[in-house]
């Protein structure tokens, strides 16, 4: 019987993106575990992407490539490093890059195999090209999550045992419960006052408006904290303006550590109602022992079980958001109770270890495989 977790492999990654989030922060993390496990990896990403300079930083070889649109001269560039840069498997995270690293296979004597991550809910088109690209040219589909992998089966017709399910690790003994009233004075929050916090990209998708509308019609004496950065943040400072909430609200910025930001609340928010896997943030306030008030979109239901491991509230809609948040500030025992079952669940369920060992598989597997054909 192969032993999949003693080759060790050569890992391209592939990301198109230029923005950043859970997904960009995914393929980093994954990468340094691969890496500390003695694998060798490299990330292939546009120049100008957030995820290149991320990478620099964090020491993980990355090389930049033209990869940041649908063109040939990125297949042609993919095309040039394989073949100088041979490796076990591709690792593509977007539509682009996926459809760049095919085409450039198709021109290769001995292509690697893809494994194409999905780490959205958004649905995926059933037409000729995309079966073509799906079926014949991805060699293995992962995705974030459970119901994202059903998505595919029942949507699309995909083959089940060539989709995977792996939900993003996160480091468990890092994310813990802490000193709340230390974690509020390192970082200028209010003592005493009731405060809501989500942690997000600012996209439409994560409902901050719903969470803004929500809050206005709490007590004055609640308070908001909304950590991360995006494409909605005029958006968002003008819904504030507009529901009179200014001196209640924390626009905190993106946050390299937002473990205080985390231990300095009292119940955690994320109201979004489209295009997730598992959210990293969530889990991330699950183990740090948080109640949290969420929707059932996409792979959430794994995470957040309603009265269970947090509230579930109906995905936009204001009223029922609200009345989740009221019912978890009017009650610490029930708050007590659903963070320390959210942590206990997301120990069991998304470590960071687990998440290696089962991509770590993926990986060797595909690469066997694609060696005996």
């Amino acid at each position: 019987m192969t032993d999949y977790h003693t080759e060790k492999l050569h890992i391209v990654h592939t990301e198109a993106s230029l923005g950043w989030g859970g997904q960009e922060i995914r393929i980093l993390t994954e990468a340094q575990g691969m890496v500390e496990r003695g694998h060798r990896v490299t990330l292939l990403c546009p120049p100008e992407a957030r995820i290149h300079a991320a990478a620099l930083e964090r020491g993980l070889p990355v090389e930049a490539l033209p990869i940041g649109r649908k063109q040939p001269g990125g297949v042609l560039a993919l095309r040039r490093w394989l073949v100088s840069n041979p490796a076990d498997v591709i690792n593509t995270h977007s539509s682009t890059d996926t459809w760049l690293a095919a085409l450039a296979c198709l021109f290769l004597k001995n292509p690697p195999p893809l494994v194409r991550t999905r780490h959205v809910s958004s649905s995926i088109p059933n037409n000729l090209p995309t079966r073509w690209l799906y079926g014949t040219a991805t060699r293995q589909i992962v995705t974030t999550g459970e119901a994202l992998r059903r998505q595919l089966i029942d949507e699309n017709g995909f083959d089940a045992d060539r989709i995977t399910s792996v939900p993003t690790g996160i480091a468990t003994d890092h994310f813990v419960p802490g000193d709340q009233a230390a974690a509020r004075a390192r970082l200028g929050l209010p003592q005493g006052a009731p405060l809501i916090g989500i942690v997000a990209t600012l996209r439409s998708w994560k409902g901050h408006r719903y969470l803004l509308e929500a809050f206005a019609r709490l007590p004055a004496n609640t308070g908001l904290v909304i950590v991360g950065d995006g494409p909605q943040r005029q958006n968002i400072e003008a819904k504030i303006h507009e529901l009179g909430i200014g001196d209640r609200v924390t626009l905190a910025g993106n946050q390299a550590e937002v473990l205080p930001w985390l231990q300095a609340l009292n119940v955690f928010a994320l109201p979004s109602y489209a295009n997730e896997g598992v959210p990293q943030a969530l889990v991330q306030a699950m183990l740090c022992g948080l109640s949290c008030v969420t929707t059932a979109t996409g792979s959430i239901g794994e995470a957040a079980r309603d009265g269970e491991t947090a509230l579930i509230a109906k995905a936009e809609d204001v009223q029922d958001l609200r009345r989740g948040l009221e019912r978890l500030l009017g009650d610490p025992v029930l708050r007590a109770q659903l963070g320390e079952r959210a942590r206990a669940h997301c120990l069991r369920q998304f470590s960071y270890d687990a998440m290696l060992d089962r991509m770590e598989g993926v990986f060797a597997r595909t690469a066997v495989a694609n060696r005996s054909d």
